[in-house]
């Protein structure tokens, strides 16, 4: 569950080398997990076309020929490009080819296929792509056959989301780790199903999945003699006359995810709109005003602004004036603004969808999509922030160079309101629990479990912001108790 930029397996392959491990290894290694994925989809009576390249990719894909072959399946190894070049790969190839396998230079086109395996290009692909590719590439897709990439898909670069053209997966198997482009866009959409494969290397990235098991590990159980002190003391400055609803969409987030006291600064004629529906809630009337000039309530733990907020005048103030005090803060919606940050050790959370963020970098929304990792990594460690780039796979990135890709959630999230959520959640979890990474991270993740949990029982359409919360409670027993899976 490890992702790696380009350079990173680079020297990684290096160092193995170094250390014992050849590249010949390593490549056998490879084409052996890569069969045993591949067993468990594919039937003796189809017709597989492997695809190999003429560098290490298609030495991978001669190795997996090999394995095929000799457990009776119908491989045909083909290298439309010509033969190995790579060293290692000249090697295998010269093993398949003492062992009386046969090989072709060009694809029989006119022939069914059931199975093409891309074995093509891997991590150093250079665009755009040549003629003679670019056709085989085409050709490939449009075919009706179970497609499945070696690594990373033909014409997909390992650290960036642009595209011109790439091999149409339905299955990518990643080789030690996924790459960056498995979770950008418009990359994301040519890995089809993804999973990361064991070569037997050293994991030592600092970016990885969060999964059920780091959920499960670092949530803290709640002690038998907890009272509601023990989970603290949240602020929530948010709603305005215009926006109440995100106020109270951030207040149940909040309360389903287990604050011990949740104080929520508002106008009276937001609160009085949405009191009755979330009795637990303190009012702290005119929180925004008050904070902006300084004024702060006692035993505050963390506090959550921008939900609903429309005077940016007063969120600045606010937001300067809480930069000064030694609280964790989560800042979402009218509180998303270019400004800087102080260095410390206090938590500052960022919320922003991508249109929020690229206005934060003034950039296209298109350029974050295809780089959305590394843009959340820089600008979480130059400003020494936490970032939470929302969206499919979403990325938490972290002041000290880490992070995480979120694997939970669905386009039921894609509505009003959904971010909402997630800020009062957050705002439960940096107040009851201790590790404030985990926190983020958790509340991420869960967040988009609830997702996953309630499209199993309705359309995706039909999800809506406020149910999100109320099944929060259903989806954490259910995770604990190892009844549910995320959808991904």
């Amino acid at each position: 569950m490890y992702i790696y930029k380009e350079s990173e397996i680079r020297k990684i392959d290096q160092e193995a080398a170094l250390n014992g491990l050849s590249e010949n290894a390593l490549m056998e290694t490879a084409g052996r997990s890569l069969f045993q994925e591949l067993k468990k989809l594919l039937s003796k009576k189809q017709r597989i076309l492997i695809l190999a390249g003429r560098g290490n990719n298609g030495g991978d894909a001669i190795v997996l020929a090999r394995y095929l072959l000799q457990n009776g399946y119908r491989a045909e190894l083909v290298f439309p490009m010509g033969l190995p070049k790579s060293k290692s790969a000249k090697e295998h190839f010269t093993y398949y080819k003492s062992l009386g396998f046969p090989y072709h230079e060009k694809i029989r086109k006119k022939e069914p296929v059931d199975v093409i395996v891309d074995g093509l290009l891997g991590i150093g692909v250079k665009l755009p792509l040549l003629k003679e590719l670019s056709e085989i590439i085409h050709w490939c897709n449009e075919q009706e056959a179970l497609k499945i990439a070696i690594d990373i898909p033909t014409g997909v670069q390992a650290d960036s989301g642009e595209v011109d053209l790439a091999f149409q997966a339905d299955i990518t198997f990643c080789l030690h780790g996924f790459k960056p482009s498995a979770f950008l866009l418009p990359s994301a959409y040519f890995y089809g199903n993804k999973k990361a494969l064991d070569i037997g290397l050293l994991q030592t990235s600092r970016w990885r999945m969060w999964t059920k098991k780091d959920v499960q590990s670092t949530l803290k159980k709640r002690d038998i003699y907890s009272h509601k002190g023990t989970f603290g003391t949240g602020l929530l400055l948010a709603g305005s006359e215009e926006m109440p609803g995100s106020m109270m969409l951030a207040a149940m987030g909040a309360l389903h995810a287990g604050i011990g006291k949740l104080m929520i600064g508002t106008e009276e004629s937001s609160a009085a709109m949405v009191c009755s529906k979330i009795p637990e809630a303190t009012f702290w009337y005119h929180g925004l005003e008050k904070v902006a000039n300084g004024e702060f309530p006692a035993d505050i733990k963390a506090c959550a602004i921008g939900p609903g907020i429309v005077d940016q005048e007063l969120v600045e103030k606010a937001i300067g004036n809480l930069m000064k005090t030694e609280i964790p803060i989560v800042l979402d919606a009218g509180a998303l603004l270019p400004r800087t940050y102080p260095k410390g050790n206090t938590p500052i959370v960022l919320t922003p969808h991508p249109g929020e963020f690229a206005r934060i970098l003034n950039i296209s929304v298109y350029e974050v999509q295809k780089n959305r990792m590394e843009l959340a990594r820089s600008y979480a460690e130059e400003n020494g922030v936490i970032v939470v780039l929302k969206g499919r796979d979403t990325v938490i990135a972290y002041p000290d160079g880490t992070g995480f890709i979120n694997p939970t959630g669905n386009p039921a999230l894609a509505k009003g309101g959904s971010g909402d959520t997630l800020t009062g959640i957050l705002l439960a979890f940096l107040c009851s629990e201790e590790n404030p990474y985990y926190a983020v991270a958790n509340a991420v993740y869960l967040h988009g479990l609830c997702a996953d949990f309630l499209i199993e029982k309705r359309d995706e359409r039909s999800v809506s912001a406020s149910v999100l919360a109320e099944n929060l409670g259903f989806v954490l027993k259910e995770l604990l108790e190892e009844k549910i899976e995320p959808a991904y």
